[in-house]
C-alpha cells in the first residue's frame, strides 16, 4: 500500500514557570513524547489509551494546529513540520479535521451552508455558485438535505450536527481525516449511524482516518491498525485482529482485560492495575509503565524498551520481555460488555440494511 503519512519522534512538551515577575522554568508537561507511527492510504489507523495519555495533542501536531517541539511529519513525502505559508496552506487543504464536540465545533452565526462553504473560500475553491451546489451535494452525501443549508446550528440535534462537521472536512475533497474522538459524545444509537457513515465515505472516497478514539467496540468496528499510547508514548502497534486475539504489551491485556464480561466465569479473574497514572511533568525513567506493570523487572527501570517488531503478525510492543510474558487465558476478542456488543450488533445490521 502506498504510503500517506509518516510520523517520526513526534514530541510536545509545554514548559512550567515559577515566579511573577522573573519566570524560571521549573519543569516540562511531556504531553506527547516520541512519538512514531505511519498510515496508508485508504486506512484507518486507530489512537487509543487512557485519557490524558496524549491522542487528541497527537493529532493537533500531526495538522500544525500546535507546533511541535521536536520530530517530523511527513504527508505525501512533504514534510509538514517544515512547511510555510502557501505550502502549508495547500497541505492543510488535504488533511481536515472532524472534532470531538459538534456543539463547540460549528460557529453559531453562520447558516450550515455558510459554515461548509468557508473552507472553500479560505482555499480559493471554485465562486459562489459552484461553492453552493457543492453545500447542498455534501449534505446530501451526510443523509441531510439541501435546505438544511439555511438552517443554523441550534436546530439540529448532536448527531445532525456531527455530520455537518464531517461535510465541512469533505468540503474541500481531502486525502486524511482525523478523527477526533467524533462519536463519544452522542448517543449510542446515533453513534452507530455515524460511524457507518464515515465507514462507507471512505470507501466511496477513498479516505484515510487517523481515528482517535477510547471506546473499543468503536475502535474494534472502525480500525484497521491500532496505536496504543499510554503518558505521550506508543507502547504497541498492530493489526486489529492481532491485536485483539494477542495483545504483547502488560498495558495493552490491562485496556482489554479490563473491560468488564457478561459471563460470571471470566468476573473477577482479572487484577487490576496498581497505582495512578504518573505526571506527565515527572515521567518515570526507563520504561513509563514500570511503575504499574505486574512484569516489571530491574531492566524495565533502568532502559527505556524501544518499538520493535515481534512475532509474525506484523505488531510492535515496547517491551523488554513482550515474548516472555506469561499467557493471561482470556479471550480477549469477546471480552465486551453486553453494551458494547450489542453496539457492534447494530453497526453491523445498519451495514447490512445499507446494502
Amino acid at each position: 500500500m502506498t504510503r500517506l503519512l509518516e510520523v517520526e519522534g513526534l514530541a510536545k512538551h509545554y514548559p512550567v514557570k515559577r515566579g511573577l515577575i522573573l519566570q524560571k522554568q521549573v519543569g516540562a508537561v511531556r504531553a506527547v513524547d516520541g512519538v512514531s507511527f505511519h498510515l496508508d492510504r485508504g486506512e484507518t489507523l486507530a489512537l487509543v489509551g487512557e485519557s490524558g495519555c496524549g491522542k487528541s495533542t497527537t493529532a493537533r501536531l500531526v495538522l500544525r494546529l500546535i507546533e511541535p517541539s521536536a520530530g517530523r511529519v511527513r504527508f505525501q513525502g512533504q514534510d509538514v513540520t517544515q512547511a510555510r505559508g502557501a505550502a502549508l496552506r495547500a497541505l492543510r487543504r488535504q488533511m481536515q479535521i472532524v472534532f470531538q464536540d459538534p456543539y463547540a465545533s460549528l460557529n453559531p452565526r453562520l447558516t450550515v451552508g455558510d459554515a461548509i462553504a468557508e473552507p472553500m473560500a479560505v482555499h480559493g475553491l471554485g465562486d459562489a455558485a459552484s461553492r453552493r451546489a457543492r453545500v447542498q451535494e455534501l449534505l446530501r452525501l451526510v443523509g441531510l438535505q439541501p435546505f438544511h443549508a439555511e438552517r443554523y446550528p441550534h436546530e439540529f440535534s448532536g448527531g445532525q450536527r456531527q455530520r455537518i462537521g464531517i461535510a465541512r472536512a469533505l468540503s474541500v475533497e481531502p486525502e486524511l481525516v482525523v478523527c477526533d474522538e467524533p462519536v463519544s459524545a452522542l448517543d449510542v444509537s446515533i453513534q452507530a449511524q455515524v460511524v457507518n457513515l464515515m465507514k462507507d465515505l471512505q470507501a466511496r472516497l477513498g479516505l484515510s482516518y487517523l481515528f482517535i478514539a477510547h471506546d473499543l467496540a468503536v475502535v474494534k468496528h472502525m480500525a484497521d491498525r491500532i496505536a496504543v499510547m499510554y503518558l505521550g508514548a506508543v507502547m504497541e502497534v498492530g493489526g486489529k485482529h492481532a491485536l485483539f486475539a494477542k495483545p504483547l504489551h502488560p498495558y495493552t491485556r490491562a485496556l482489554l482485560a479490563a473491560i468488564p464480561h457478561p459471563d460470571p466465569a471470566r468476573r473477577g479473574r482479572v487484577t487490576p492495575l496498581g497505582g495512578d497514572v504518573p505526571s506527565p511533568m515527572a515521567v518515570p525513567p526507563g520504561c513509563r509503565f514500570h511503575t504499574r506493570c505486574p512484569f516489571a523487572q530491574e531492566r524495565c527501570k533502568a532502559e527505556v524498551p524501544a518499538l520493535r517488531p515481534v512475532g509474525a503478525e506484523g505488531q510492535q510492543v515496547a517491551c523488554h520481555f513482550a515474548e516472555a510474558l506469561p499467557d493471561p487465558g482470556l479471550d480477549y476478542t469477546g471480552g465486551l460488555t453486553e453494551a458494547a456488543a450489542k453496539r457492534l450488533a447494530l453497526y453491523d445490521a445498519a451495514r447490512r440494511r445499507a446494502a
